[in-house]
């Protein structure tokens, strides 16, 4: 089953504002001399009360159980500790609170769509050859390096190996993480990196389209045939590996679209305007849905969903099924999104239109107690943590139709309004976006 990957993995690469001058690729990281280990840390409920040093001595049988040489386990032991600040981080992250035109304008800023042009030019190559082999397009790629880690320049700083053991101890989500410090053992083991090169964001990501290590192992491929399959300085290795996780892990499908931008009437039937939701492109041209500049759409069987990320008065775009590989990549869906317009905008489409007039956002506190008001009515909404996720939508469009409000999935001010009047839903199943 493929690993999904968190939204908290891209927050560690994209919270901070890239410099657009920074290089293409950067220099081998320097080695880090591991830090004497950390006192124990208090024993975790979900280890039965084992130590610190008992689980790890468990993960480490794990590892050579699935093949990891005794070499290994003893050049990497002195990397193997505890670190309370990276489950602290993990704990505390907050994602993806701002309005996607805020965030898209920034993360999708022209100099990143220009650095993408010129990848693709200076990579010329092996961009051509990862489209004839896999069917990823080479904006689609560019788009990937680019917002994950500016083409190299920002991979993070942390010791990979610290950040994993360290976050399989805890219990929120210790098997994946044990998974995944077992997979980042492969690594090294199969000579692709050294202990002390594998540093990346505090989740464990690493190279510079940010892999969990058990996609690295699973689809890093050797693009420049030096025998190693690098994702921290290769970049032939970067563009086929990404090509080959895309193609292969989230099942990108060779010669269609995944994301343009459309206009919408305002009549539209917005209980539609949903991923879950595919109609044929035909169906949606007699519904009125044209491009941008008033063209119609192709009246084809091509199936589509119209994405509404901010509301009916908001950007509109038409999400094709390769669309899912987004969504796949990082759960957020501001995320997903500003990532399948940059790649549009690389492959030379035009700036989406700014909406005629401001969207209103709920307040964060306001939000949360809108996601509070709908599980007492029935939803489950996830975390109720004041951020629009994808199950808070799910259950905004379900309370819209029962008040008979417009059913775009944007909370406004009118529906908390109504659900601090009283009155409840039966909830339905959250649909799940594929």
């Amino acid at each position: 089953m493929i690993q999904t990957r968190l939204a908290i993995a891209a927050v560690a690469a994209i919270a901070l504002a890239f410099p657009a001058s920074a290089q293409l690729l950067p220099p081998p990281a320097k080695p880090v001399t591991p830090k004497p280990a950390a006192p124990s840390p208090r024993a975790a409920s979900c280890h039965n009360g084992a130590s610190f040093d008992r689980f790890l001595a468990d993960v480490k049988s794990q590892a050579v159980a699935a093949g990891v040489s005794q070499r290994t386990i003893a050049e990497t032991s002195p990397y193997l500790i505890y670190d309370q600040g990276i489950v602290n981080r993990d704990r505390g992250q907050r994602v993806f609170g701002q309005l996607f035109t805020e965030f898209a304008g920034r993360m999708a800023a022209p100099y990143r769509m220009q650095n993408g042009q010129q990848h693709i030019k200076q990579y010329a190559a092996a961009f051509a050859r990862a489209e004839k082999e896999y069917g990823v397009p080479p904006a689609v790629i560019a788009a990937f390096w680019g917002l994950e880690s500016d083409f190299g320049a920002n991979m993070g700083n942390l010791p990979t190996l610290k950040s994993l053991v360290s976050l399989a101890y805890d219990c929120r989500r210790s098997e994946m993480f044990v998974g995944e410090t077992i997979a980042a053992l492969k690594i090294i083991d199969r000579g692709d990196l050294h202990p002390d090169e594998m540093i990346g964001s505090w989740a464990g990501e690493l190279g510079q389209t940010q892999f969990l290590p058990v996609h690295y192992v699973n689809y890093a491929v050797d693009y420049d045939g030096d025998g190693r399959r690098d994702l921290l300085r290769s970049g032939a290795d970067v563009i086929g590996s990404t090509a080959n996780y895309i193609a292969n892990g989230l099942k990108w499908k060779r010669g269609e679209p995944w994301l343009e931008e459309i206009k919408v009437p305002q009549n539209l039937p917005w209980e539609k305007t949903d991923l879950t939701v595919r109609e044929p492109r035909s169906t949606w041209a007699q519904l009125g849905v044209t491009y941008p500049d008033g063209r119609p759409l192709p009246n084809d069987n091509l199936a589509a969903s119209v994405l509404l990320p901010m509301g009916r008065f908001g950007p509109a775009f038409m999400a094709y099924p390769n669309f899912a590989a987004y969504t796949e990549w990082n759960n957020s869906l501001i995320y997903s999104t500003t990532a399948g317009y940059l790649a549009s905008r690389i492959a030379g489409a035009a700036p989406m239109r700014k909406p005629t007039a401001p969207v209103a956002q709920l307040p964060f506190n306001e939000l949360k107690e809108l996601q509070q008001l709908l599980v007492r009515a029935g939803f489950n909404v996830g975390k109720v943590d004041g951020v629009l996720g994808q199950q808070s939508r799910t259950a905004v469009k379900a309370m819209q139709i029962k008040h008979g409000l417009p059913a775009d999935s944007w909370p406004t001010a009118e529906l908390l309004a109504r659900m601090r009047g009283g009155g409840t839903a039966q909830a339905q199943p959250a649909g799940v976006i594929r």
